[in-house]
């Protein structure tokens, strides 16, 4: 479990280095993804981006189980 925690934290300080590069993908305006403006109100559903993080999760995780 203490390995486990150590790589999260690893690939979360590694992915706060690389924000300024990360920023740039189109993580959030995939076609599925719903924002809506409005007067006073804004409204985002990041489906598609979600749906892609969870199977490349999933892909990651299968793979390091093997």
């Amino acid at each position: 479990m203490q390995r486990r925690l150590l790589i999260a934290g690893a690939v979360l300080v590694v992915a706060g280095l690389l924000w300024p590069w990360l920023s740039r993908l189109p993580w959030g305006r995939l076609p599925g993804d719903i924002h809506v403006e409005r007067d006073g109100f804004q409204f985002f559903a990041p489906i598609t981006t979600g749906l892609v993080i969870s199977v490349v999760v999933s892909l990651l995780l299968w793979w390091w189980r093997k």
